[in-house]
């Protein structure tokens, strides 16, 4: 009998050890499964952005030697010559100019007034979350929403110079985005105030993720204030300064629709009309595709020359 149970017993574990390793083999190939469904949706994205971003590209970069004019493609092959075209072209060079001085303006002036904000938060005020949320609203609103305002308070009788007539400055009242010398400050104040909330978060994300040991050595130290930002806290956050730096210059490279909107298509003239702006009204406007292609590929090479850069900083820093 004692064998008899034994025997059964020998039997029973069998059973389940069978049982188990079945389980585990049903297991595993659960887990294939989902690997391969991981793997297929990775494909499909991998196909979708190579077809819609750098097949586009391409096919961009290859219009830009064409003689491609009017609304049929054309094919003829012209070489280099719309980038000549471009190079001896005045309104690229005074398009430029404006990027150039719209990203002057535009970027220090969100960096300082960020940080500045940023600091301000960190200083345990009350409602934090409160200030927070306003701060950032404005980066919130549609760039249309926030060109369609300013437009309402730049223009003469708008917001600005009423306030400016009643605090008795009416001797700085001017036609903000009428006068061609001052369009394209008026067109970066704008921006700044909306993009201001967007780069505070970034810094006080940074300077929260300062540690505190340092901060209070700095204290014991006799650092406070302005030295303690200055000589503790702003050097430790310079990754973050430099990732603000790079997100502002892409956008103000590219900026299209708050400047189109506000400034009614980059005018008065050409005074606010930047490469975005000059590459539609070229393609869409004159329908020269090939020239606009031009100038579109040469907008890609100067952001490549921002990103890539910023790229491999980052990549050498994580590893």
């Amino acid at each position: 009998m004692e064998q008899v149970h034994k025997d059964l017993e020998i039997n029973q574990d069998f059973k389940v050890g069978k049982k188990s390793k079945s389980s585990k083999v049903k297991i595993k190939d659960i887990f294939a499964r989902d690997k391969l469904i991981i793997r297929f949706i990775f494909i499909i994205c991998c196909a979708l952005v190579a077809y819609f971003i750098y097949y586009f590209i391409v096919w961009n970069i290859i219009v830009s030697f064409t003689d491609w004019e009017g609304l049929i493609q054309t094919s003829g092959f012209i070489g280099f010559e719309n980038y000549f075209r471009m190079v001896n072209d005045p309104i690229f060079w005074i398009a430029l100019r404006n990027n150039i001085v719209f990203m002057i303006v535009f970027i220090p002036s969100s960096i300082i007034i960020g940080l500045f904000l940023a600091i301000l938060l960190d200083q345990k005020v009350r409602k934090e979350s409160v200030f927070r949320t306003i701060y950032l609203f404005p980066y919130a609103l549609s760039f249309i929403v926030t060109g369609y305002l300013w437009q309402w308070m730049f223009i003469e009788e708008g917001v600005i110079n009423t306030i400016l007539d009643l605090f008795g400055l009416g001797f700085l009242q001017q036609a903000w985005v009428s006068d061609p010398n001052i369009a394209i400050f008026s067109v970066s104040l704008a921006l700044v105030w909306q993009f201001s909330g967007y780069v505070m978060l970034i810094f006080l994300a940074a300077i929260r993720s300062v540690p505190q040991s340092h901060v209070m050595a700095a204290q014991i130290d006799g650092a406070s204030g302005f030295k303690l930002y200055s000589r503790v806290i702003i050097p430790q956050i310079k990754t973050s300064t430099f990732t603000a730096f790079v997100i502002l210059m892409i956008f103000a490279l590219k900026a299209f629709d708050f400047i189109w909107i506000l400034t009614d298509e980059g005018g008065p003239g050409w005074a606010t009309t930047i490469l975005p702006i000059m590459i539609y009204r070229v393609a869409f406007r004159s329908n020269q595709f090939a020239y606009s292609a031009a100038i579109a590929t040469t907008l890609l090479l100067i952001v490549m020359l921002i990103v890539v850069p910023y790229l491999y900083i980052t990549y050498r820093k994580r590893k």
